[in-house]
């Protein structure tokens, strides 16, 4: 299951690029918030932790910071930044501001695409690298 969950992460995350030349920078969150939800899911699995039916794993990532090698333990704070700040804008990236009724296209710039990339990214290569290489190879 962690592997299966870490090359969904990695498939979804090869589209990024394309979605950004297109333009679509709330697609391009919505995306990478996927990817670093599977990727983190996938390696709390590779440690033995079930994860729960979250969106935002940041909390039980905090909790069983023990579990991981170093080099992951190290960057803990930051992929559970990365997981809680992405999946706040899960839903806003996917239905826009419906109170203010604007569109979700409206609502991303390039730079808050780009941010995204970098992260599901950053949060990828640790999982592979968690996972190891095998089945999960990607230019990423």
């Amino acid at each position: 299951m962690a592997i299966s969950y870490l090359e969904d992460a990695i498939v979804r995350f090869e589209g990024l690029e394309r979605l950004f030349g297109m333009r679509r920078f709330n697609v391009v969150v919505r995306e990478a918030q996927e990817c670093v939800e599977l990727a983190l899911k996938g390696a709390l699995r590779w440690v033995g932790v079930e994860p729960a039916k979250v969106h935002d794993v940041s909390e039980i990532l905090i909790e069983e910071r023990g579990r991981f090698p170093e080099f992951f333990e190290k960057a803990m704070d930051k992929l559970a930044e990365i997981s809680k700040r992405l999946a706040r804008e899960r839903g806003r990236s996917f239905y826009g501001d419906e109170e203010k009724g604007i569109p979700p296209s409206e609502l991303y710039t390039e730079s808050d695409a780009r941010e995204a990339i970098e992260d599901a990214k950053l949060v990828i290569d640790l999982c592979k690298k968690l996972i190891g290489g095998g089945r999960c190879s990607s230019s990423s």
